[in-house]
């Protein structure tokens, strides 16, 4: 860590104390955790000390840090205070990749936990299945969502794994046209929305009726799945709602992104069968129990721009999700595209790839 780093991070440490020994609070700074978004203080609360007589002056804590907002949470037996830093960096999904550990099949890395980790998500497995990614505009859905498919694509040979993605936008999937994991061109219109799931649905009910085996694994992504219902009517909820209640036993995983997670636009038939949550920026208390499912997310805390909670059974994860370029995507385009080794200009480390391999070795010996 840079000295000039350490020393801030020292004097807001001390300022910390100040404040909570002035309101007659025994804490303790312990440590301290700093991530590409976040700093995360660890402190030691002292016996008789109520941790709700610290939550009510987080208002003068984010004042003396001189930060927009804190939060205090709890983890590993400790009170921690988060606190934005004023000058966040992205994690680019390239750099991650170089710290991803060999992943299972059909794992989706999705950004970097606040613990500092790389966090991924088995889409096979039963907690998972099928994924729910809500926020408010400008939160990084989209990107989240881009970055979860070249992850597949990198990570999964053709063969075991395909993509149908709709785009109601027209925005968030253009730079993916070509990918060669797509199982056909990407749907913009709610025509072609609704042709591609039939199709799918087709295929769900053909592996159903002949026990087929549940593979090529199949990847649904919607963008704007709200967008998509509201002009498609009945006709496209049905097929959505078909394809979450029926589609694991037959390799079928279906992703949704929204902007409102309420009934109106998500109905509470689809919403009941995607149990994954990815939860960005919300606008109230209640917006995040719409979006989560559960209480106590605080993803109405969250500061947007990739800033995310992770749902998944009974564990909440926060985590930054990871960002793409446009460079970076055509150069990820580029090397599945060819199926060869980049040229150095295109900026993959060989790391990244060698990574990859072993992946696709592992993956060829469990078939």
């Amino acid at each position: 860590m840079d000295s000039d780093i350490r020393q801030w991070l020292d004097y807001l440490a001390d300022e910390i104390e100040a404040l909570l020994t002035s309101h007659r609070l025994d804490v303790l700074v312990t440590g301290v955790q700093l991530s590409p978004r976040w700093a995360r203080f660890k402190l030691q609360v002292g016996p008789g000390t109520r941790i709700s007589s610290i939550q009510n002056v987080s208002e003068e804590l984010a004042l003396v840090v001189e930060a927009p907002q804190i939060r205090l949470t709890r983890g590993s037996g400790a009170l921690v205070l988060e606190m934005p830093l004023p000058d966040p960096q992205p994690v680019h999904l390239l750099n991650l990749l170089l710290d991803v550990p060999l992943l299972t099949p059909v794992t989706a890395v999705l950004g970097l936990s606040i613990e500092g980790e790389p966090y991924i998500l088995p889409l096979m497995a039963p907690e998972v299945t099928h994924v729910l990614i809500a926020g408010s505009t400008g939160c990084g859905k989209t990107e989240l969502l881009r970055s979860l498919i070249l992850s597949l694509a990198l990570y999964n040979r053709q063969a075991h794994c395909q993509l149908a993605l709709i785009d109601p936008k027209r925005r968030g999937f253009t730079p993916l046209e070509g990918l060669p994991h797509l199982l056909a061109p990407i749907a913009s219109s709610t025509e072609e929305a609704q042709a591609l799931l039939e199709q799918v649905v087709k295929e769900m009910e053909r592996r159903d009726a002949e026990n087929a085996p549940a593979t090529p694994r199949i990847i649904v992504a919607v963008d704007e799945v709200g967008d998509l219902i509201t002009t498609g009517g009945k006709e496209i909820e049905a097929l959505l709602v078909r394809l979450a209640q029926r589609g694991r036993e037959a390799g079928f995983h279906l992703i949704c992104s929204t902007q409102r997670p309420s009934a109106d636009a998500v109905p509470s038939a689809l919403k009941a069968n995607l149990p994954a949550r990815l939860i960005g920026r919300v606008a109230s208390g209640q917006e995040a129990l719409t979006a989560a499912g559960i209480p106590g997310t605080n993803a109405e805390l969250l500061v947007g721009s990739g800033d995310f909670v992770a749902v998944v059974g009974a564990q909440v994860t926060r985590f930054q999700a990871a960002y793409t370029s446009l460079p970076d995507v055509q150069a990820i385009m580029a090397q599945l595209t060819a199926d060869a080794m980049p040229d150095s200009e295109l900026g993959i480390e060989e790391p990244v790839y060698a990574a990859i391999d072993e992946t696709y070795e592992w993956w060829d010996r469990q078939l």
